[in-house]
């Protein structure tokens, strides 16, 4: 499978919730690191934290971009009852068809910041 769509089939597996199909996407060794929170997972960890969230998440690749074993993806993910909209930036590191190492940013959506809306500067992407 190429990295493409194995990106692709694993944040399906992550939307999902799904603890068995996540543990074949990693290394044993892997490391996986929250950097907005300080956080680093052992792959065990990362899909007890995924999994046993207290809520289902729906979500949507928006973009990948792949450079040699590394891929980028940018994903927004949003809870079931919608109080909770997010976008994560993951760096995944591949050797062959394992991740062996995945950096992620999560950033909350949300409205410009009222300075900048006093100001009327910028605009709405969509």
């Amino acid at each position: 499978m190429d990295i493409k769509k194995r990106v692709l089939s694993f944040w399906e597996a992550v939307i999902e919730q799904n603890d068995i199909k996540l543990q074949t996407y990693f290394e044993s060794n892997a490391i996986i690191n929250w950097h907005n929170t300080n956080e680093s997972f052992t792959p065990e960890e990362y899909i007890i934290t995924n999994c046993e969230y207290p809520s289902k998440w729906f979500g949507e690749v928006e973009r990948i971009e792949i450079i040699n074993d590394l891929a980028i993806s940018v994903t927004k993910l949003w809870l079931s009852d919608k109080s909770i909209s997010v976008h994560a930036t993951s760096f995944i590191r591949f050797c062959g068809e394992k991740i062996v190492s995945l950096d992620e940013y999560w950033g909350d959506d949300g409205t410009a910041p009222q300075w900048r809306q006093d100001k009327k500067i910028g605009k709405s992407i969509k």
